[in-house]
């Protein structure tokens, strides 16, 4: 254990891209067939209010790295799409990674790093394979070297299913049917390669040599969801119950979402087909809950449980047809701001849920107490370690009733911020109408009403406290909102200029 440690030393991050939290059984799915994620949350805790800071892949793991807010690290957009944003995190940026080593941790990723363009896991510190991009690497060497040393046939797909884009060319493509066994698939080469570092990182931990973190980061259940037969064929379409927004008209809402609709074709499949991609997509999610229960089985096999802490989350969620959308966006709904987060922390309580608003980033602060590192440099990450505990935080200590999130474009810039609190959203789009949701009655987050009189109390008092967070936190986006929006008593001079009667006291008399 490292010195001054408060928990235990290792730690296993398991972390999915683009994942639902609707999709486990943990959160209320019936049809789920996710037992491993489902015995994470029965042995440790469950938070039901886990925010990613911002729903797209590069940011938000950028904002894991180093605990820090997608405004204040810069990383703002996948290299794939990139609009002119910073790719990679400044020279000398805090990164948990770099201090666990210091501490004399080993450090492993295997599979999705997509938390810079030019610096890759290694150059952090990570041990592992490198794989780059968005989606599996199918062409990677190792993984056709693992193919070939178990004798596994290559990757081959059938069963394409894409829709028509506006321009009439083809669509994205968003499933297909794997001629593989479920022994080449890409998220049991992950797995296998997950536990050949973890029994090499084990033998140091049992000599006292050192203690470690390992991240097992699948690529998947991010679209296209590509599948062999077991899991293509997993849950019957029948069966599926159609998300409630699939009603969406965008009446009311910011234009772009129906663009976004568009872009991802809805329109143009029938509505059989949102149901099989919603079947298939959750076979997804069972595949790689099968994938876990062999890591979870090793870790047990090398006699580390009790000495483990065990994560497991996703940088953000998907769509799926909701809203008439897939993928994710610039439309900060639930269904893609709102992921599982699961942690079991060995002596901790089992079966506990916890409804305080946490974030992706507090996974930054949680590892370094659990390592016994400061986690100060994590500046807009908190640990969840209380939480898990089982404390009742009260008074200063007490957790923010309410959360913050962000985007800032996705094939465009598009800067978006949000609030959510217990019962309301606001979302600010500087460009196009405002919005705000009613989650008690709405749910589905159908109805904007920003605009309706009834809500001025409501709108006025999430507008102050939002410019409030992004004023305290320093994200300049508070200055749009000063000129445009009612935000209360202004303690600053909003023009920036120091030079007139806002600021400078020396008017010459007239």
């Amino acid at each position: 254990m490292a010195d001054g440690a408060a928990g235990p030393a290792n730690v296993l991050f398991l972390m999915t891209d683009q994942h639902r939290a609707d999709t486990l059984g943990a959160y209320g799915n019936a049809l789920a067939h996710t037992p491993v994620l489902d015995a994470l949350a029965a042995g440790g805790t469950r938070f039901d209010r886990w925010y990613t800071p911002t729903a797209i892949c590069t940011p938000a793991r950028a904002s894991l790295l180093t605990g820090q807010a997608p405004f204040r690290h810069r990383v703002l957009a996948n290299h794939e799409r990139n609009v002119g944003y910073l790719e990679d995190l400044a020279e000398g940026t805090f990164t948990f990674v770099e201090a666990l080593r210091a501490h004399g941790y080993h450090t492993g990723l295997v599979g999705k790093w997509h938390a810079g363009t030019q610096k890759d896991a290694g150059a952090f510190g990570f041990d592992g394979p490198e794989l780059p991009g968005w989606h599996n690497p199918v062409d990677h060497p190792d993984y056709l070297a693992y193919l070939d040393e178990h004798g596994l046939p290559p990757y081959a797909i059938s069963d394409r299913v894409r829709g028509t884009l506006p321009n009439g060319g083809p669509g994205n493509l968003l499933a297909a049917r794997l001629h593989q066994p479920v022994e080449a698939t890409f998220e049991h080469y992950l797995a296998t390669r997950t536990i050949e570092l973890l029994e090499r990182y084990a033998e140091d931990f049992r000599s006292g040599a050192r203690p470690f973190f390992l991240e097992l980061s699948f690529f998947g259940p991010h679209l296209p969801y590509i599948l062999p037969d077991e899991y293509f064929d997993l849950v019957d379409p029948a069966d599926v119950e159609l998300p409630r927004s699939i009603a969406e008209t965008f009446a009311g809402k910011p234009p772009v979402q129906a663009n976004y609709s568009a872009h991802w074709t809805f329109d143009t499949m029938p509505i059989e087909t949102t149901r099989k991609l919603i079947a298939v997509y959750w076979g997804y999610v069972a595949l790689i809950d099968r994938e876990i229960g062999r890591v979870m089985d090793a870790l047990e096999r090398l006699g580390l449980v009790d000495s483990t802490a065990v994560f497991f989350t996703s940088d953000h969620g998907e769509f799926t047809g909701a809203h008439r959308l897939h993928d994710k966006g610039p439309a900060m709904y639930e269904d893609i701001y709102r992921t599982a987060g699961l942690l079991r922390v060995p002596g901790g309580p089992q079966g506990q849920v916890r409804t305080e608003f946490v974030s992706l980033l507090d996974c930054t602060a949680t590892i370094l107490e659990l390592a016994g590192i400061d986690p100060a440099p994590a500046v807009d990450s908190r640990s969840l370690l209380p939480l898990v505990r089982g404390e009742q935080p009260d008074g200063q200590a007490g957790w923010a009733e309410d959360i913050v999130c962000e985007f800032h474009g996705h094939h465009f810039p598009y800067p978006q911020r949000m609030l959510r609190t217990d019962r309301y959203k606001l979302v600010v789009n500087p460009d196009s109408t405002n919005e705000l949701y009613d989650l008690a009655t709405d749910p589905d987050e159908l109805s904007n009403v920003y605009r309706h009189p009834e809500m001025t109390p409501v709108r006025r008092a999430l507008m102050r406290r939002l410019y409030q967070v992004l004023r305290e936190r320093g994200d300049n986006f508070y200055h749009w909102m000063t000129t445009m929006y009612d935000v209360g008593d202004v303690d600053h001079d909003p023009t920036q200029s120091g030079l007139d009667e806002t600021t400078y006291a020396g008017e010459v008399p007239a």
